[in-house]
């Protein structure tokens, strides 16, 4: 995270004050380059149900028509509990995921560090971060607990919390090979581990079934549940503060309200992220009438100012509507015949084009396996991550 407006050290060591906080409510957004138009793999994997191998938006037959204008190059709608998928768009595109990989560092990781742990920060733990990355202001020499360690993972996305949680985890590779035994453990067969943050890396990539597989993990766990739905905290202060605690407010908008974001009612929490390469990236799970749905979408292409909460807020309340009525298109769990690769799943309301709230085309139109969502534009950034050129900040 780069700006003017807040702090830095040169080696990318990040000290967010209240102030900083704050000035994320009023910033504006950036809009990436890259406007070439994007489309999904003609094959994609058939992990969870064969109908999520089919490209387009679908969902299962009794749904509600799915909401319009939906422009995120991918996203899905399952059951927390069952693992029905209810509706889905190129769940299995390989994308790049930004620091909503950091579930699955906490999936990973959290069993080994838990919370109650104390530990002093070195400065060889902090080297190695990429430019423009995200930090929650961790200084060298300092003794901090793991509770708070955590939390400025998943409240301010903090990269440099993640190297050193890492460091504690026996080392980055270490770390990175870990996640990646853990991915296929928990049948993320998309999912490609490069860095433990999200940051950008070659290769590295997962897909929105895969984070929802992420995040369904987590929240069995109960300092991640705590961690991700925890709105704001103290973090423990240092040179810029002269010791003392400042407050730090979750990136994560949709929980936090920041930013001029509604809150969403019943929301548990999630994870979002942010590359310039990977644009922005939201899992959510959120709960209303004793159902809890998990939400992931993956960069969103229209030019709008909070896009992707835009379209998390109505698929979620898609999701509930469709909960209850709606024959899955697959599962998350592998083992249920719904997820057998050779099933054809429940795609009744499969569109040729995205189909609206009320039946009609919608912004989308799929044209068949080779259909082409034609970019908007590039993904919403905050302007506090301004970047120079070639540089990707991960949120």
């Amino acid at each position: 995270m780069r700006s003017s407006l807040s702090p830095q050290f040169r080696r990318g060591i990040v000290t967010l004050t209240a102030s900083a906080v704050a000035a994320l409510a009023v910033a504006t957004p950036a809009v990436a380059k890259d406007d070439k138009p994007k489309t999904p793999p003609a094959q994609m994997s058939a992990v969870g149900g064969a109908a999520l191998a089919q490209p387009g938006p679908q969902a299962g037959a009794g749904a509600p028509a799915l909401p319009k204008d939906l422009s995120s190059l991918s996203w899905i709608v399952s059951d927390a509990d069952s693992g029905d998928v209810l509706g889905a768009s190129n769940a299995h595109w390989p994308l790049p995921p930004a620091s909503t990989l950091k579930m699955l560092f906490a999936d990973t990781v959290l069993p080994t560090v838990p919370h109650g742990l104390s530990h002093k920060v070195t400065d060889a733990e902090l080297r190695g971060m990429g430019a423009g990355s995200s930090a929650v202001g961790i200084v060298p020499g300092r003794q901090y607990q793991t509770d708070d360690l955590w939390r400025g993972v998943f409240l301010r996305s903090g990269n440099d919390a993640v190297h050193v949680l890492a460091a504690m985890n026996g080392g980055v590779d270490k770390t990175v090979a870990d996640m990646q035994k853990r991915a296929i453990a928990l049948g993320a067969k998309d999912t490609h581990v490069r860095s433990p943050d999200g940051y950008d890396a070659p290769g590295q990539v997962s897909s929105a079934y895969d984070l929802t597989l992420f995040l369904r993990e987590g929240l069995k766990n109960a300092d991640f549940k705590e961690y991700c739905s925890t709105a704001e905290a103290k973090f423990p202060g240092g040179p810029s503060t002269k010791g003392k605690p400042f407050a730090i407010s979750n990136t994560n908008r949709m929980l936090s309200g920041i930013g001029g974001v509604d809150k969403y009612p019943g929301l548990i929490g999630g994870k979002n992220g942010y590359t310039s390469h990977a644009g922005n990236t939201l899992a959510e799970a959120a709960t209303r009438d004793g159902r809890t749905l998990l939400v992931t979408v993956m960069n969103p292409q229209t030019k709008k100012h909070d896009e992707v909460y835009v379209e998390m807020r109505k698929l979620l309340d898609w999701g509930f509507q469709a909960a209850g009525r709606t024959q899955p298109l697959g599962s998350l769990d592998q083992k249920s015949p719904l997820a057998s690769p050779s099933a054809k799943g429940a795609a009744g309301a499969r569109a040729t084009g995205a189909m609206t709230e009320d039946g009609s085309m919608g912004a989308l139109g799929w044209t068949g396996i080779g259909a082409v969502v034609v970019v908007a534009g590039g993904a919403i950034a905050f302007a506090l991550k301004r970047r120079r050129a070639g540089e990707s900040a991960a949120e």
